[in-house]
Protein backbone atom coordinates (compact mmCIF):
# COMPACT_ATOMS: atom_id res chain seq x y z
CA UNK A 1 0.00 0.00 0.00
CA UNK A 2 1.34 3.39 -0.89
CA UNK A 3 1.83 6.22 1.54
CA UNK A 4 -0.78 8.20 -0.39
CA UNK A 5 -3.43 5.52 0.11
CA UNK A 6 -2.44 5.24 3.80
CA UNK A 7 -2.91 8.99 4.22
CA UNK A 8 -6.26 8.96 2.41
CA UNK A 9 -7.59 6.10 4.55
CA UNK A 10 -6.35 7.76 7.74
CA UNK A 11 -7.89 11.11 6.70
CA UNK A 12 -11.24 9.52 5.91
CA UNK A 13 -11.32 7.80 9.32
CA UNK A 14 -10.19 10.94 11.18
CA UNK A 15 -12.48 13.38 9.36
CA UNK A 16 -15.60 11.24 9.49
CA UNK A 17 -18.15 11.78 12.22
CA UNK A 18 -20.72 9.12 11.33
CA UNK A 19 -20.64 5.61 9.95
CA UNK A 20 -22.85 2.64 9.39
CA UNK A 21 -22.08 -0.17 11.84
CA UNK A 22 -22.94 -3.68 10.66
CA UNK A 23 -23.36 -6.39 13.29
CA UNK A 24 -24.76 -9.90 13.03
CA UNK A 25 -26.52 -12.46 15.16
CA UNK A 26 -27.43 -15.98 14.02
CA UNK A 27 -26.42 -15.08 10.45
CA UNK A 28 -28.83 -12.14 10.44
CA UNK A 29 -27.14 -8.82 9.60
CA UNK A 30 -28.15 -5.59 11.30
CA UNK A 31 -27.04 -2.03 10.45
CA UNK A 32 -26.99 1.05 12.66
CA UNK A 33 -26.12 4.65 11.88
CA UNK A 34 -23.54 5.64 14.51
CA UNK A 35 -21.62 8.70 15.64
CA UNK A 36 -17.95 7.98 16.32
CA UNK A 37 -14.59 9.44 17.21
CA UNK A 38 -11.33 8.01 15.91
CA UNK A 39 -8.20 7.10 17.82
CA UNK A 40 -5.31 9.40 16.97
CA UNK A 41 -3.57 6.66 14.96
CA UNK A 42 -6.75 5.87 12.99
CA UNK A 43 -6.53 2.18 13.91
CA UNK A 44 -9.59 2.22 16.18
CA UNK A 45 -12.88 4.07 16.51
CA UNK A 46 -15.07 4.64 19.55
CA UNK A 47 -18.86 4.69 19.73
CA UNK A 48 -21.52 4.87 22.40
CA UNK A 49 -24.54 2.61 22.55
CA UNK A 50 -26.91 1.41 25.24
CA UNK A 51 -26.79 -2.03 26.84
CA UNK A 52 -30.39 -2.98 26.15
CA UNK A 53 -30.26 -2.62 22.37
CA UNK A 54 -30.28 -5.19 19.62
CA UNK A 55 -26.94 -3.80 18.44
CA UNK A 56 -25.24 -4.35 21.80
CA UNK A 57 -26.73 -7.83 22.06
CA UNK A 58 -25.31 -8.62 18.64
CA UNK A 59 -21.88 -7.25 19.66
CA UNK A 60 -21.89 -9.30 22.84
CA UNK A 61 -22.60 -12.49 20.91
CA UNK A 62 -20.39 -11.72 17.92
CA UNK A 63 -17.74 -8.97 18.21
CA UNK A 64 -16.84 -9.08 14.49
CA UNK A 65 -18.15 -5.95 12.78
CA UNK A 66 -17.98 -3.96 9.60
CA UNK A 67 -18.16 -0.17 9.27
CA UNK A 68 -18.91 2.03 6.29
CA UNK A 69 -17.59 5.58 6.18
CA UNK A 70 -18.24 7.61 3.04
CA UNK A 71 -18.08 11.04 1.48
CA UNK A 72 -21.16 10.73 -0.72
CA UNK A 73 -22.05 14.42 -0.37
CA UNK A 74 -18.76 15.70 -1.71
CA UNK A 75 -17.63 16.32 -5.30
CA UNK A 76 -15.26 13.35 -5.00
CA UNK A 77 -17.21 10.43 -3.50
CA UNK A 78 -15.07 7.94 -1.62
CA UNK A 79 -16.00 5.04 0.61
CA UNK A 80 -14.20 3.06 3.23
CA UNK A 81 -15.40 -0.35 4.40
CA UNK A 82 -13.65 -1.38 7.60
CA UNK A 83 -13.46 -4.81 9.22
CA UNK A 84 -12.79 -5.02 12.91
CA UNK A 85 -13.45 -6.41 16.34
CA UNK A 86 -15.52 -4.68 19.01
CA UNK A 87 -14.63 -4.41 22.69
CA UNK A 88 -16.39 -2.72 25.58
CA UNK A 89 -14.11 -0.10 27.12
CA UNK A 90 -13.77 -0.89 30.81
CA UNK A 91 -10.85 1.34 31.83
CA UNK A 92 -12.29 4.35 33.67
CA UNK A 93 -9.59 6.84 32.61
CA UNK A 94 -9.90 5.81 28.96
CA UNK A 95 -13.70 6.14 29.18
CA UNK A 96 -13.50 9.63 30.65
CA UNK A 97 -10.99 10.76 28.02
CA UNK A 98 -12.98 9.33 25.11
CA UNK A 99 -16.33 10.60 26.42
CA UNK A 100 -14.77 14.08 26.51
CA UNK A 101 -13.63 13.76 22.87
CA UNK A 102 -16.96 12.26 21.88
CA UNK A 103 -18.98 15.09 23.38
CA UNK A 104 -16.69 17.68 21.79
CA UNK A 105 -17.51 16.22 18.35
CA UNK A 106 -21.13 15.30 19.15
CA UNK A 107 -22.42 17.73 21.84
CA UNK A 108 -26.04 16.98 20.92
CA UNK A 109 -25.55 13.46 22.35
CA UNK A 110 -24.89 14.59 25.93
CA UNK A 111 -28.01 12.92 27.44
CA UNK A 112 -27.43 9.74 25.43
CA UNK A 113 -23.79 9.44 26.52
CA UNK A 114 -24.57 10.20 30.16
CA UNK A 115 -27.48 7.75 30.37
CA UNK A 116 -27.02 5.03 33.00
CA UNK A 117 -27.35 2.39 30.25
CA UNK A 118 -24.59 3.91 28.04
CA UNK A 119 -21.66 1.74 27.00
CA UNK A 120 -18.46 2.93 25.35
CA UNK A 121 -17.23 0.52 22.68
CA UNK A 122 -13.95 0.45 20.77
CA UNK A 123 -13.56 -1.14 17.38
CA UNK A 124 -10.04 -2.20 16.52
CA UNK A 125 -9.69 -2.04 12.76
CA UNK A 126 -8.07 -5.03 11.06
CA UNK A 127 -8.58 -4.29 7.36
CA UNK A 128 -10.15 -1.83 4.96
CA UNK A 129 -11.40 -1.56 1.43
CA UNK A 130 -10.90 2.00 0.18
CA UNK A 131 -12.87 3.05 -2.90
CA UNK A 132 -11.82 6.23 -4.64
CA UNK A 133 -14.70 6.68 -7.05
CA UNK A 134 -16.56 3.69 -8.45
CA UNK A 135 -13.77 1.32 -9.46
CA UNK A 136 -10.45 2.45 -7.97
CA UNK A 137 -10.25 -0.02 -5.05
CA UNK A 138 -7.43 -0.55 -2.56
CA UNK A 139 -7.22 -3.25 0.13
CA UNK A 140 -5.50 -2.12 3.32
CA UNK A 141 -4.36 -4.19 6.30
CA UNK A 142 -3.87 -2.71 9.76
CA UNK A 143 -1.32 -3.97 12.29
CA UNK A 144 -2.78 -6.51 14.68
CA UNK A 145 -3.62 -5.10 18.12
CA UNK A 146 -3.71 -6.74 21.48
CA UNK A 147 -6.49 -5.69 23.80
Amino acid sequence: MTDTINRQVHTLIQNGRHCVLATANNNRPYCSLMAYVAASDGAAVYMVTHRHTRKFGNLTGNPAVSLLIDTRDTPRPRALTLEGTCFEVADLSEKERIYGLFLTDHPYMHAFVNHEDAVLIRIDIAAALYLDGLVDAHHVSFPEKTQ
